[in-house]
């Protein structure tokens, strides 16, 4: 079953407080939106095991999804469960790549070497900035009248939680399995034009998961196949001329063997599929695909997916408005 109230929390950061030490540790934000205040949940230790989380933080972070995101108002925003909006899904969403997360446990001896830790240092900053926004992106509990914050103290209760990857989950913990309702914190901080993206995800997680319900397709971790064998390497999306134009993907075979790619296909920001064969992609090799419709490539930002012939996501690129906007040129990846 999905999240019941997922969204975003956009507001300024007041206070946080590690709980890292205590049973189902959390680091505990303190945010205030439109005057409401909020405490943001956020895991750093599995209840399953392994129990430390897997963990990325880009601190260039660039996506279509910010401009629709930044113009948010303050507060709770109740966000649609589907590709083309501004919901997180860390496999469709292609947010980033997910090879590059490292586990990191939830506290350790010492400086700057832990989950609470790398959290805490982009938090603060937030707090020391007056223009600092933050977005927060799971699922919303409250108000509760009668209850006051377990850990700020304010009143009512009222807070996000699953603050992390919330698909490709077993046992017990599938019952939050859904898809385009990933967690997330964004930071912006507006001096410095600069996007900061924290995803945090638990090593019993799949990462292919059902498109409809979000559950687990083969084990924990996915798997490292079909990952990446095929790679997105360019696309011209704004070519010279007026519309239509003539756009194109360029991809790479990073395999010794060649690839067959019938039934293979090339998705958009909004899902729509483009076959890719039938067609041989040699070892080593390189094929530029002319896009056709349905699949769009828009000059506003957009995604661009490649999955293999049982449909699990091969790889996932994003781009910006901003690298669509030469004219003429290919964007690499």
């Amino acid at each position: 079953m999905p999240l019941k109230d997922y969204g975003v929390l956009v507001g300024r950061v007041a206070g946080r407080k590690n709980e890292a030490d205590i049973n189902s540790p959390h680091y505990q934000v303190h945010v205030v939106a439109g005057g409401i205040a909020y405490r943001i949940a956020v895991n750093v230790r599995s209840a399953q095991s392994p129990p430390d989380l897997l963990y990325i933080a880009d601190e260039a972070f660039k996506h279509p999804v910010l401009p629709t995101l930044d113009a948010l108002s303050d507060g709770f925003n109740g966000v649609p469960s589907g590709p083309g909006g501004v919901a997180l899904d860390y496999i469709r969403g292609n947010l980033f790549d997910r090879n590059a997360m490292r586990t990191l446990p939830s506290t350790a001896p010492g400086p700057d070497n832990d989950l609470s830790d790398k959290i805490d240092h982009f938090l603060t900053r937030a707090i020391n900035d007056p223009s600092a926004r933050i977005f927060a992106f799971g699922e919303r509990w409250g108000p509760e009248p009668t209850t006051p914050d377990k850990v700020f103290g304010f009143s009512p209760g009222n807070g996000i939680h699953d603050i992390h990857m919330n698909q490709g989950n077993g046992g017990s913990f599938s019952r939050d399995n859904g898809v385009w309702q990933d967690g997330g914190v964004l930071l912006r901080f507006p001096e410095q034009d600069q996007w900061v993206a924290i995803f945090l995800a638990f090593q019993s997680q799949a990462w292919h998961t059902d498109d409809s319900t979000g559950d687990s397709i083969g084990g924990p971790g996915g798997g490292s196949e079909p990952d990446n064998k095929v790679r997105i390497v360019g696309a011209l999306v704004n070519p010279i001329g007026p519309a239509p134009e003539s756009e194109w993907i360029t991809i790479l075979n990073t395999t010794p063997d060649d690839i067959d790619l019938t039934g293979w296909a090339v998705l958009d920001r909004l899902k729509q599929r483009m076959p890719l064969g039938p067609q041989i992609l040699s070892a080593g090799e390189t094929i530029r695909v002319p896009v056709q419709p349905p699949v769009q490539l828009g000059n506003n930002g957009g995604l661009i997916t490649v999955v293999d012939g049982a449909g699990l996501k091969v790889d996932g690129v994003s781009y910006t408005g901003q690298q669509a906007g030469r004219e003429g040129w290919t964007i690499v990846f």
